[in-house]
């Protein structure tokens, strides 16, 4: 008898060798070329991007610059130039920069900032006189001090005598207040309470005389009337309210009627 023959096992799997030709490894190489080129170009479009945002933004910003002494039309030159807005905050007077140019700015010089944002300026107004402050009504020492402090010249004080204010109060200043100046005389009372004088005899004194003196004086003139006169030329006292030798004080009333 011949020898058994052992029984067949499963069939054995066989062995694939993928060779450099084949279309699998062609495959995966294709695609980890097509991988690595999308990773490089989006290394690459990103670094552009950036590159183009960093420039874009450095477009858009402009140095501040320096408007301190320049002329408004130079200022305004200059900063439509940079691509900003120039505002006029404030304007005041000084002694050292000429009218019209810019006394200070803000943000300063330098500073770096996007395109048509504002930069704010104070602009000078040269050298200009202060303004009056109201000294009428107040004593004399005060008003000295308002002057002082406001930068104002008592250049003058005239004087007057009247009982319709008090002693040393200044009752009229000139200029008035409000206006601009550097100097101003001051009107001061120098009555004392309670004063009296006795009324001049006025009749065929110039009634133009008469009303300018007493009125320096600090009583209250009026022409009542003017009255024909024969052998009189025009403009003398005819007649005087009170009487003469009456007793009188600064602020009564004085009227008087002269010729026409």
């Amino acid at each position: 008898m011949s020898p058994s023959r052992p029984a067949p096992g499963p069939p054995r799997p066989r062995k694939t060798v993928v060779t450099a030709n084949h279309p699998l490894r062609k495959r995966a190489w294709t695609a980890g070329r097509l991988l690595l080129l999308a990773g490089a170009l989006s290394v690459t479009f990103g670094a552009f991007f950036l590159t183009a945002l960093r420039v874009t933004n450095r477009a858009r910003e402009v140095s501040v610059p320096d408007l301190r002494g320049k002329s408004l039309d130079e200022a305004n030159a200059m900063i439509a130039a940079a691509g900003l807005v120039l505002k006029v905050d404030q304007r005041r007077g000084d002694a050292k920069v000429p009218a019209d140019h810019v006394l200070g700015q803000d943000p300063d010089a330098g500073t770096i900032l996007r395109r048509q944002r504002a930069i704010r300026i104070a602009v000078s107004d040269g050298q200009r006189d202060p303004i009056i402050p109201d000294a009428t009504g107040q004593a004399e020492r005060s008003a000295d001090l308002v002057m002082q402090q406001d930068n104002v010249t008592i250049a003058d004080r005239a004087e007057i005598k009247t009982t319709a204010a008090l002693p040393g109060v200044v009752v009229a200043q000139d200029p008035p207040p409000g206006v601009r100046g550097s100097t101003v005389t001051l009107l001061v009372n120098r009555a004392q309470a309670g004063v009296s004088y006795v009324m001049p005899d006025l009749i065929g004194t110039p009634g133009v005389s008469v009303v300018s003196i007493l009125r320096r004086r600090g009583f209250r003139v009026t022409v009542a009337a003017e009255v024909p006169y024969p052998g009189l030329p025009a403009g003398i006292v005819v007649r005087q309210t009170p009487q003469a030798g009456f007793q009188v004080g600064f602020g009564d009333p004085v009227a008087i009627e002269i010729t026409r």
